[in-house]
């Protein structure tokens, strides 16, 4: 049960970043959908909200996008790059907190346009992270370990530099 429950370290970034152009596609197409056709796609939030509670909890192993990621894209896309998983399971924390926020919103609070401005942050962040390999929660994981509210030992690869390139060697 501990194996199901727990986020892979480390992470292949291509599976990632599939997963991140999922999200990008998903929050995009709630964004335009609700804004064309009516909030009540605003529904779409709880799949967000949901996928990333899945991902949270146990990486890949729950989350069909994480399953679809890992299993069928980044395999057919190429070489797979491993990266820390800490930031990656911050960033997917956020990424909860954000759609979670959206959920809330939406459905206790009725505030839809500020669920939609929630909503497009998450296709930035997601899209930056797919497109670009710009990961904000892990740029942020990063900041909160400088300042020591993250403990350096959450992540031995992020703050010893010689393992994040153990392989190169």
């Amino acid at each position: 049960m501990s194996t199901v429950f727990s986020f892979p370290n480390p992470v292949n970034e291509v599976a990632a970043r599939s997963v991140a152009g999922g999200v990008a596609l998903l929050s995009l197409l709630t964004f335009l959908l609700s804004v064309a056709a009516g909030t009540g796609w605003l529904w779409l939030t709880l799949v967000l909200a949901l996928g990333f509670l899945a991902r949270v909890l146990s990486g890949p192993t729950l989350s069909p996008l994480g399953q679809l990621a890992t299993r069928v894209i980044a395999p057919r896309i190429g070489h797979e790059n491993l990266v820390a998983g800490p930031p990656k399971h911050f960033a997917q924390a956020m990424g909860l907190t954000m759609s979670g926020a959206a959920v809330l919103l939406h459905f206790a609070f009725s505030y839809d346009r500020a669920a939609l401005v929630v909503v497009a942050l998450i296709v930035v962040a997601a899209t930056l992270e797919s497109v670009f390999a710009l990961c904000l929660g892990c740029k942020v994981f990063a900041v909160l370990m400088r300042f020591g509210w993250i403990p350096a030992d959450t992540c031995q690869a992020c703050n010893n530099i010689s393992l994040r390139y153990a392989d190169a060697t």
